[in-house]
């Protein structure tokens, strides 16, 4: 296997932004290392207890990252776009899954590589080191953040910040306005929001009737993100 290796069109795990700091010898090993799958819509990556020996890159498709309560209410602690890393906490010290990982609405391509294996590169090559430790220092500040918007801010509020983040994040600008494509349910943002389906769907409506948004099944059409409050 070489660094250009692709799979049904798919970008070999060399090309993430995350690798591109490799030299062509590590691509090269990289390639080797990791193991291409393709899973269905709605199945699980991983579950909780499971060994935290490997680590995924998602090429294709949107994965959430979720954990149960005890009363078996989900809560989705993060959604990952394609080129992003996910699973990693088996490079501090992790030993079984606290959570799960499953893909949404689409099939997923990922890349999988062992723990150990990444480790061996983050030996090698001290800047993808660095990246990786700065990857973590971001995820820990966004989960500080969702955890003081829980604690300060309303469910209407969290609801709104959660569409914005999201525009900002992935959305496209059609004319004046922004059009997110997403592949969640009202049940999703609820989940992600720490609310209940019903209030996302009123505040939703809510924001639609004031012809801030327009939205139908996987599709937020953002009027105005400066009034969008």
């Amino acid at each position: 296997m070489t660094a250009t290796t692709t799979h049904n069109g798919i970008a070999p795990i060399s090309e993430f932004p995350l690798f591109d700091c490799l030299t062509f010898e590590e691509k090269e090993k990289l390639e080797a290392m990791a193991e291409y799958r393709v899973k269905p819509k709605f199945s699980y990556i991983y579950l909780p207890d499971e060994a935290s020996d490997q680590i995924f890159f998602l090429a294709k498709g949107i994965i959430k990252i979720a954990m149960h309560s005890d009363d078996g209410k989900e809560i989705i602690k993060s959604l990952f776009q394609p080129l992003a890393m996910f699973g990693e906490l088996g490079i501090i010290g992790e030993t079984r899954r606290q959570d799960l990982a499953q893909a949404l609405r689409e099939e997923v391509h990922i890349y999988c590589l062992k723990v150990d294996d990444l480790k061996r590169l983050m030996r090698l090559n001290f800047q993808l080191c660095d990246r990786i430790m700065t990857l973590f220092g971001n995820r820990l500040m966004r989960a500080e953040n969702q955890l003081e918007s829980l604690i300060f801010k309303d469910a209407r509020t969290r609801i709104v910040e959660f569409i914005k983040d999201s525009v900002a994040k992935t959305g496209r600008k059609v004319g004046l306005e922004m059009l997110l494509k997403h592949s969640l349910t009202h049940q999703d943002i609820a989940n992600i929001t720490c609310t209940s389906r019903q209030t996302v769907t009123l505040v939703l409506n809510e924001l639609r009737k004031s012809d801030l948004i327009y939205f139908n099944r996987g599709k937020i059409l953002v009027r105005d993100m400066t009034r969008l409050a």
